[in-house]
């Protein structure tokens, strides 16, 4: 779990990083800034693991690893 969690909260925070400094650079205020960033750096694992418990099966590893996403995605948010 910690091989899926570990990049995936690297990336969600790159991700929010990279967004917020574009947004401050294009001159928008901390309160839209920072919505906009937690929008943009959402990976919609929700729609993810519906997709892969239905395709896959409960017990796959992509149902696991989609799981550990939301987990890791909302905990980091």
């Amino acid at each position: 779990i910690l091989l899926i969690a570990i990049p995936l909260l690297i990336q969600t925070y790159g991700i929010f990083a990279e967004a917020y400094w574009l947004a401050r650079k294009i001159k928008l205020p901390h309160s839209e800034a920072a919505p906009a960033s937690m929008i943009g750096t959402s990976n919609y694992f929700e729609l993810a693991v519906a997709v892969a418990i239905s395709l896959l099966g409960l017990h796959s590893g992509a149902a696991l690893a989609t799981v550990v996403g939301v987990l890791v995605e909302v905990a980091g948010m």
